[in-house]
């Protein structure tokens, strides 16, 4: 299997695993993280349906035997994780969240897994370019 379709693979599972608890979301978890609590759980649960979308997507696109794209591709699994790492950076920069250790360092720990993959997906992507 290739670095891609591997890369690929890994997101699409990262994406529907938050898909699937965002669209769940219980209340015990929310708190064991130490996340903010929601007074309803209608935009988690459309975030989580989004997510949950774009793992879909991975996966049809890891299946792809052809040269073309038919889900969503590298370079688009790149700029959502950037998108959504970035966002989540910037409110825990500038946010003035009050949150426990936890949440803190739960958060923080999805903004490094979000831009590490875009960072593992861009070097492989360069790197098939050049190949």
């Amino acid at each position: 299997m290739s670095k891609r379709k591997t890369l690929l693979l890994i997101d699409g599972i990262i994406n529907l695993v938050l898909g699937i608890v965002l669209m769940i979301v219980p209340t015990t978890l929310v708190a064991f993280l130490g996340v903010p609590a929601i007074q309803h759980a209608f935009y988690p649960n459309i975030l989580g349906g989004v997510l949950f979308g774009i793992g879909i997507a991975l996966f049809l696109e890891a299946g792809n035997t052809e040269e073309t794209t038919s889900g969503l591709g590298l370079s688009g699994a790149v700029a959502i994780n950037l998108c959504g790492g970035l966002v989540l950076a910037a409110w825990l920069l500038l946010g003035d969240l009050d949150l426990p250790l936890q949440g803190t360092i739960f958060l923080w720990l999805l903004v490094m897994l979000l831009v590490g993959i875009s960072a593992i997906e861009i070097v492989a992507g360069f790197a098939d370019d050049h190949s």
